[in-house]
């Protein structure tokens, strides 16, 4: 059955309203969201009836598109999944789904080896691989990286509304360091992704109004805010984060050489996953490989350079040296502590 555009826009967006289960939804609030959701993707502010919403309703909990949503009204009022995992997204696929991803499939394969098209190869392989589940009925066979039970993942949607209508938001944040929540204006400029952690680069509207990088999970409450918004007018957000690895730097950081030995059995590894699209092979011997990669010196960095262990000896800066060597050494200390006569501590 044919489903048109903004029927599609309202049926995900009703579900995404049920799956946010830390909220009631009255009709009136569905009507809101969907209203919202046709201006803001097509451009018509004339808003969405309760006559539509309601047939939308009934066009989800039945089979014609193959949903059968369990949709259930509470206390006379408020809509809501009775099984909390269900979202449309999950729904299998009919035989007119296949037809259509299939040739949609075969359409964007032309693109596949394009350096400029790179994105694309990803979607098309797990693109093929729901069809090829769908058609045969068996475990797909591509498993991507996820964490279902990160925190933060219900304020990419706001955030990214609010960026692109440039709305001033109202946060509530609180770092691992913090003792206290702390409550802001924000201006949110770029989400970025690193790490399956998800991040909002933009600028607070506190007295001293440095430029932040905050990390979603951290976040405890998102609002829009009257504040005007501060517009960006500094930063490439193209290529802010260019000369880093993972999200952590100042504007006015400037990046180094760092200079690494990693050895010959581990020396693949860098080879066909560069730390950084600067790396360059130095020099090589019996032993090992040297590198060498040019960012700003960072906790990710640090972090991927000891993850290497003894398999990694970094010969410059001098900073980032002396950094590695305090980290080790505590390490070292940690186990020191520890003999093989005493029992595991529980963590």
């Amino acid at each position: 059955m044919p489903v048109n555009r903004n029927a599609l826009i309202r049926y995900r967006t009703i579900d995404r309203c049920l799956q946010n289960r830390k909220r009631r939804w009255t009709l009136n609030d569905l009507i809101e969201a969907c209203s919202d959701a046709i201006y803001e993707y097509q451009g018509i502010d004339t808003g969405v009836s309760r006559r539509t919403v309601q047939a939308d309703i009934e066009m989800m909990r039945g089979n014609k598109l193959g949903y059968e949503a369990p949709i259930i009204v509470t206390d006379k009022k408020y809509y809501t999944y009775t099984d909390k995992h269900y979202s449309i997204t999950n729904s299998p696929l009919n035989q007119q789904d296949i037809q259509v991803l299939g040739e949609v499939s075969s359409l964007l394969k032309q693109f596949k080896g394009f350096g400029h098209f790179a994105d694309v190869n990803e979607m098309v392989s797990k693109l093929e691989d729901k069809i090829y589940a769908q058609r045969t009925r068996s475990a797909p066979v591509i498993e991507l990286e996820k964490n279902d039970n990160l925190k933060g993942l219900e304020w990419i949607e706001v955030i990214r509304k609010a960026i692109v209508a440039k709305r001033t938001l109202c946060v509530t944040y609180q770092s691992f360091k913090a003792r206290e929540p702390n409550t802001f204006c924000f201006s949110g400029y770029l989400l970025k992704e690193y790490r399956n952690r998800w991040f909002v680069l933009g600028q607070s509207h506190q007295r001293y109004a440095p430029l932040l990088t905050l990390a979603l999970d951290r976040i405890q409450t998102v609002e829009e805010h009257a504040d005007d918004y501060r517009e960006n007018t500094q930063l490439d957000l193209s290529t802010y984060y260019n000369d880093v690895i993972g999200v952590t730097k100042n504007p006015n950081q400037r990046d180094c050489e760092v200079v690494f030995w990693i050895d010959k059995a581990s020396a693949p590894y860098i080879i066909t996953k560069p730390l950084h699209h600067t790396q360059k092979l130095l020099t090589e011997n019996e032993t090992g490989k040297i590198f060498s990669i040019r960012v700003i010196l960072n906790f990710e960095l640090e972090r991927e350079l000891l993850g290497f262990g003894s398999k990694i000896r970094v010969f410059g800066p001098r900073i980032l040296v002396k950094q590695l060597k305090k980290q080790l050494w505590t390490a070292l200390e940690g186990y020191k502590s520890t003999t093989n006569d005493q029992e595991p501590v529980e963590m």
